[in-house]
């Protein structure tokens, strides 16, 4: 294995296992300044013990790129991917089999860490036939969201990969902003023009039921929504924020009717929605997008928590968008905006 390869595989496994950015932060970093050494310079700085004296490389890194001159395995990594043969959640393994994609990633683009063309790359690398790129929308300045013009770019952006990437394929899209009147934050004639619509609450949470529930159902109503995302908002473990109260029976039943997708967030830090509003869900007959919000390379390895989740909550496979094929997928949300 390349040296650059053992220390991005190293990032990929520490970001997998929730690790601190920091430490993901120095293995990308000095991945790349391996890449930008000139042909044979590594091994030259090697044999005459400088590799230290590069920026970005340190005594850890160091180690993993002069055990992979040898040809050997970094001794760290082999430890990271035996702690990676456990698998992350028990349960939901026959739903992961049957993912085909993932609706709902980020790239640096707004508030990810990494590049279009890795989250790509690595999508594709854990077999995914399809990933859709749901960076945020403008009024979310906090996340750097896109500008309509820095859309239009990426749209460019993504067309060019694509010519490279067949057969894997790179869905255009947005986690667009529900504003506080239900409506989506972004031109109606780029929404129309991308391939998915992720909306999601991310500001006043605490406003009123009734408020909240009217906002809920103006969005999940708008033609162009395909997926509501982390329909609570709740947040856990460190960071604790409550659930977003609204009246979820009526919500779900919207979206049920103009034929909204209600995400199952996988990030470990939402798992949304909570399991008792999951059932609901598939009560009222909803169909699910199993995600998992990634902002790194790492955490596009997530879906089991969300596979878990819903296994154990009853939903059935078959009405799990994430499970389609991107043809199936843009039939169908084509239809949704042209209907």
């Amino acid at each position: 294995m390349e040296a650059s390869d053992a220390l991005r595989r190293i990032a990929f496994l520490l970001e997998r296992s929730h690790a601190a950015t920091y430490r993901v932060k120095a293995f990308r970093t000095a991945a790349a300044s391996v890449d930008a050494l000139r042909e044979g310079e590594l091994a030259d700085r090697v044999a005459r013990g400088s590799l230290e004296s590069v920026r970005g490389i340190g005594p850890r890194t160091a180690e993993v790129i002069r055990e992979s001159l040898t040809g050997a395995t970094p001794g760290y990594l082999e430890r990271l991917e035996a702690e990676a043969s456990e698998p992350l959640a028990q349960g939901g393994e026959a739903l992961l089999a049957a993912l085909r994609g993932d609706c709902h990633t980020h790239s640096d683009w707004s508030d990810g860490g990494s590049p279009i063309e890795e989250m790509g790359r690595t999508a594709a690398a854990l077999g995914h036939e399809w990933t859709v790129l749901t960076d945020h929308s403008p009024r979310l300045t906090v996340a750097n969201g896109l500008s309509p013009e820095r859309l239009r770019h990426q749209l460019e952006v993504v067309a060019e990969l694509n010519e490279r990437w067949a057969p894997f394929r790179l869905l255009t899209g947005i986690e667009c902003d529900i504003l506080p009147d239900g409506s989506l934050d972004q031109e109606p004639e780029l929404l129309e023009r991308l391939d998915v619509v992720v909306v999601s609450v991310h500001s006043k949470l605490r406003m009123d039921a009734a408020a909240m529930t009217k906002r809920l159902l103006a969005a999940v109503r708008d033609p162009h929504a395909d997926v509501l995302g982390h329909c609570t908002g709740r947040l856990l473990g460190g960071k604790t924020r409550p659930e977003s109260e609204f009246d979820a029976a009526g919500v779900f039943a919207a979206c049920a009717e103009a034929g909204t997708a209600v995400e199952i967030n996988c990030r470990p830090e939402r798992l949304d929605p909570p399991r008792r509003l999951i059932g609901r869900a598939v009560d009222a007959g909803v169909l699910f997008s199993i995600d998992t919000d990634a902002h790194a390379p790492g955490q596009l390895d997530w879906q089991i928590y969300g596979c878990a989740r819903a296994a154990e909550c009853g939903v059935p496979a078959d009405r799990v968008i994430t499970t389609w094929t991107a043809d199936r997928l843009l039939e169908w949300t084509r239809g949704k905006a042209a209907g």
